[in-house]
C-alpha cells in the first residue's frame, strides 16, 4: 500500500523517520535544515510516499522532488536521500504544551504512530527534536527497545 503524505517533510535520525508536519511557513523545512546540520539525512521536504514494509510504515522520497529541499530566501536546493521506518511525527504548533502529557497518534500503513506537538522556531529546535524521538518514538524494525534511548 502506497500512499501521499502532503506538508510534511521528513528526515532520517539513527536509522529513524522523523516526520515534520505543519501549515505552510511553520518551520518544518528549517526544522530539517538544523536536523540535517546535525547529521540527519533527508527523506523528503513537503511531500513524502509512505510505504508498508515488513508491517511498519516506511517513509520514502517523493518522486517528482526528490532530494530538493527549499531554503528560505535561498531557494530549491539538491541534498541526498534516504528511506526510513517511521517513528515519531512532530506536529509543529505554538500550541505545544510544556511537558506532554499524553501524546497523541496516527495511523500509517495500520500501525499506529505517536504524535508530539512541538513549538517552532528556538535555537535548540534540532536538539529537542532528537530528545523527542529518543523518548517518544517508536522502536523500528531490527532495533532493541533500549537502544534509542542509549544513543542520546
Amino acid at each position: 500500500m502506497k500512499i501521499k503524505l502532503p506538508n510534511v517533510t521528513g528526515v532520517e535520525v539513527g536509522g529513524r523517520g522523523l516526520l515534520i508536519a505543519g501549515e505552510a511557513g511553520s518551520g518544518k523545512s528549517s526544522l530539517a535544515l538544523a536536523l540535517i546540520d546535525r547529521g540527519a539525512t533527508l527523506i523528503g521536504d513537503d511531500g513524502l510516499r509512505i510505504e508498508e514494509r515488513d508491517g511498519h510504515p516506511l517513509a520514502c522520497p517523493p518522486t517528482t522532488t526528490k532530494g530538493l529541499i527549499e531554503v528560505r530566501n535561498v531557494g530549491l536546493v539538491k541534498l541526498p536521500t534516504c528511506e526510513a521506518p517511521i517513528s515519531l511525527v512532530l506536529q509543529l504548533t505554538t500550541l505545544a504544551p510544556r511537558y506532554p502529557m499524553e501524546l497523541a497518534t496516527t495511523t500509517l500503513a495500520g500501525v499506529d504512530i505517536p504524535v508530539l506537538l512541538f513549538r517552532p522556531g528556538d535555537a535548540t529546535q534540532a536538539l529537542r527534536a532528537e530528545y523527542a524521538l529518543g523518548k517518544h518514538g517508536l522502536a523500528v524494525p531490527g532495533e532493541e527497545s533500549g537502544e534509542q534511548e542509549a544513543a542520546q
